[in-house]
């Protein structure tokens, strides 16, 4: 029986066969193809145009069987990364996209995953299409959050860092009915953010800086920094209570309050 093939192109040797010489297959299983699948790193080099990786019957060292797929070279726009012939298994990969464009890891069919410029994503391959390969967590600890798309958080869920949130000009954010000083709103009249405090809306400033912001049961907590700057600010510790699902439309950046 001669030798074949498993997914991962591990030489599988077929019995009674290559007397004297299978050491040097297993060897090359092991600290090839099997290296390469647990904790392998291939650069995959682009050039203006998409590009295509393949599995072939050899335990020699191929880039599609790495974990990792480091995307280097020239984009040239959005891009594709397809998984060709012999990678349509389960499998999962870790991709950095070093290029200046998003990458669209998929197999020959399917719709599969951008992955956006200057990120790395766990992306999985299920045989017929690449999905992502995490997509919910018990616990999880973020230094910094940029939120695309659409984000939803669950209850009691707390996100503590620093970032800036922006409207485009003339939109109105949603307030609460019932102003709480410290509050704040954005005013396409005058093209920028006023605070509530006392009974009034005004400019914001001193004690301003210090409150709660909360409209559907999201709450930003009472310490945070504020520094207005015609359509965006700056704030601090976030903590997110209730659960609130916050859409934001392609190519628009929204304030929810």
């Amino acid at each position: 029986m001669a030798s074949s093939y498993s997914d991962l192109k591990i030489e599988l040797i077929g019995t009674g066969e290559q007397t004297g010489t299978w050491g040097s297959t297993t060897n090359n299983n092991f600290s090839v193809a099997v290296g390469e699948a647990i904790t392998g790193t291939a650069d995959v080099a682009f050039s203006s145009a998409d590009v295509t990786v393949t599995l072939t019957d050899t335990n020699a060292s191929q880039t599609a069987r790495n974990l990792r797929l480091n995307l280097t070279g020239t984009s040239g726009g959005a891009r594709q990364l397809i998984l060709g012939s012999g990678c349509q298994i389960e499998k999962l990969y870790l991709i950095n996209n070093g290029l200046a464009d998003a990458v669209t890891v998929k197999n020959t069919g399917g719709t599969g995953i951008a992955v956006p410029a200057g990120k790395s994503m766990f992306v999985y391959n299920n045989g017929t299409n690449v999905v992502e390969a995490v997509t919910g967590a018990v616990n999880l600890s973020i230094g910094t959050l940029a939120v695309t798309g659409t984000s939803t958080f669950g209850a009691d869920s707390t996100y503590t860092g620093t970032g800036q949130v922006k409207l485009p000009a003339g939109t109105t954010a949603q307030r609460s009915a019932s102003p709480a000083n410290g509050m704040i709103r954005y005013n396409s009249d005058d093209d920028g953010f006023e605070g509530y405090q006392d009974g009034a809306w005004g400019g914001i400033s001193g004690a301003q800086a210090n409150g709660v912001i909360y409209e559907n049961n999201l709450v930003i907590s009472a310490n945070y920094t504020l520094t207005t700057n015609k359509n965006g600010f700056s704030v601090g510790p976030i903590t997110i209570s209730g659960g609130v699902t916050v859409t934001v439309p392609s190519g628009q950046r929204w304030l929810v309050l």
